[in-house]
Order: C-alpha cells, then structure tokens, then sequence
C-alpha cells in the first residue's frame, strides 16, 4: 500500500529581497459581498509595475492599474470599471466567469492583451476568481444564517479526473467524486509585504472579515544572457478570528534566454496545497521548457492538462508570458 503524501503547508514567510535592476509585478483580486451572498460578488483589483533601479536604492512606478467588478450569483458581470478606463470594458457587461471570458477579453480588449498590461492580468483572473471565490463561503457557512443549507442543496458534478489534485482513486475525493474534507488544510499565511520593504508590494486595502484573495508576485531581473524569474501565487481568505489563512500557494523559479524570451527552465514549488495529491503537478511545469514566454497563456493549457495539472499551477504559469514586457524595462 502507498503511503499518503501529507499536502504542503510551507507558506512563504515574505518575499524575497528586490534586486538592484529589477521589475516586480503585484496584483491583487479581493472578493467581497457586501450586499450579502444572495446579491452577487464584487472583486477590486489592483496591479502595479514597480522599477528597482540598478543600485537597488530607488523605485519607479512603470504601469498599475485599478479594477471594479460586480457578478450576479451564476458569475455573470453586472458592473465593470477600471483605473485608467477603458471602453472595451463595457462590452465584457453580461459576460459570465469561466474560460470563454478569457476570449471575449482578447476580443474586446485586444490591446490590452498584446500589450501584456496590468489591466489584462486582472481581467484575465477574472474567471478563476469568481470560481475560488467560494472558499470563503465554505470557511464561514456555519456562521452565516441559511448558508450551509443553500451549499448543501447546491452540490455540483464530479470532480473526479479534472486535475492532479481529483485524480480517480485519491483521498482528496468522497466516493461520488465529490472534495473531501475542503478547507482543512488551510494554513496561517504571514502579511503579503515585507516589514522592512514596505514599498515592495502596492497599497494593499482593507476588507470584511468574510472575504477572498488572490495575489501575486513576478520578479524579473537581467544575469548576463538570462532572464531570472521568481514568481508567488496565493489564493486566501480570513478565518473567523481574523487570521489569514490560505488554500493555495505556489513558488516558481524559472530562467528565460534574454535575446529571444525563450524558457531554459521551470521548477514549481508547491507552498500550501489542499490535498496531497495536489503535489503531483508540479514536476510537469517543466515541459514547458524551450516554450517562448508570450506563448505561454495558450501552452500552459495545451500541454499540461487532465490529471497532469493542477488548476492553480496552470494559473501561476500562464502569468509569466507578460515577463518579457516587464524584462524591456530592465536597465540595460
């Protein structure tokens, strides 16, 4: 009989240093309901481009970007504003969360796709945030009066086979393909920012105590002929007694050919995970390798599917195809 492996709970305590000739990218996804659950989710969005410069003592704001979101119950858009606007916004109204969003993104806002901006990666979380979103709601349903009930009559498909985590057979599934035993390996998370590097992360805004979110990190950085990356992803929430606690969490260090923004190599660590299953994926990060970065929003997808990937990982990897528009502001 095979051992169970233990799901990770190794959160990282804060985020590396920033390098002297740096680029960071933050984004951040909140979820709120704060015209309670029966009236839909609201998601602010905030991401930042943040230039180190080369004697590691001075900052420079390249790009951000601020977006406002309101879903119906069924993850249809309601409301939708940004921070520059952008007209094509208003034509994502009516859209619903999932993968087809991701194309009427690339069809209304093919500008901000090309370009790589913030406002695309924000929009482009979209879709797995208004999914994720319900962590939270499993976190606090015995708290909130008729929620556990609604969750209950409410049961989906099967999960079974949709990914590393669900692979047939696991114990991370009930005998009708349903999670088992959700949220409980959900660990206590340090704050996002460093204390000493305040200004590492952008501004960062308050929330209620029931409440979702998404966040990462993408540094890059210039070593002779290579690109260096160190990436974070973090889906978390709040538990009842304030504490932050997160459900998914990947590190990935990889390594870019400078001239052609080629991937050299790709390990993926995972951090905190819900089940032990969930680890598997993670080796497959690396047949990416030889992939150029820009195409990996569609490679990641192409390659690394079924029960070889894990949702969140796949998440992760396809928000590093943007490095090479942040690598062209790295001093030369």
């Amino acid at each position: 009989m095979t051992a169970m492996t233990l799901p990770p709970r190794d959160p990282a305590a804060a985020p590396p240093p920033r390098r002297g000739g740096s680029v960071r990218r933050t984004s951040t996804l909140l979820m709120t309901w704060p015209d309670g659950v029966a009236a839909g989710l609201r998601l602010d969005g905030r991401c930042r481009d943040l230039l180190t410069d080369a004697a590691g003592r001075g900052s420079t704001v390249l790009d951000a970007a601020d977006l406002e979101v309101h879903t119906g119950t069924d993850r249809n858009i309601i409301s939708i504003a940004s921070d520059p606007p952008h007209a094509g916004l208003e034509r994502l109204v009516g859209r619903k969360g999932g993968g087809r969003l991701r194309a009427a993104i690339a069809e209304e806002l093919p500008d901000q796709v090309e370009q790589g901006t913030p406002l695309h990666l924000l929009l482009d979380d979209l879709a797995g945030s208004t999914l994720i979103a319900g962590f939270a709601l499993i976190m606090w349903a015995d708290h909130i009066p008729g929620l556990a009930g609604g969750m209950r009559a409410g049961r989906g498909r099967s999960m079974a086979g949709i990914c590393a985590g669900f692979a047939p057979g696991g114990t991370s599934l009930t005998p009708d393909g349903m999670p088992a035993r959700v949220g409980e390996n959900a660990t206590r998370v340090p704050p996002l920012a460093a204390a000493d590097d305040p200004d590492g992360w952008h501004e960062l805004d308050e929330h209620p105590p029931m409440a979702m979110r998404r966040a990462r990190r993408i540094d890059v950085w210039a070593d002779g002929g290579e690109l260096g990356i160190d990436a974070m992803f973090r889906d978390s929430c709040w538990d009842r007694d304030g504490s932050e606690v997160a459900v998914h969490e990947y590190q990935l260090l990889a390594t870019a050919d400078l001239g052609s923004g080629t991937l050299t190599s790709m390990t993926a660590r995972p951090r905190v995970l819900p089940y032990g299953e969930c680890t598997a994926a993670a080796p497959n990060a690396s047949w990416l390798n030889g992939t150029p970065l820009r195409g990996l929003r569609s490679e990641v997808l192409g390659r690394i599917r079924g029960t070889d990937c894990c949702t969140h990982l796949n998440d992760a990897l396809r928000s590093l195809a943007e490095v090479p528009v942040l690598a062209a502001a790295l001093p030369r």
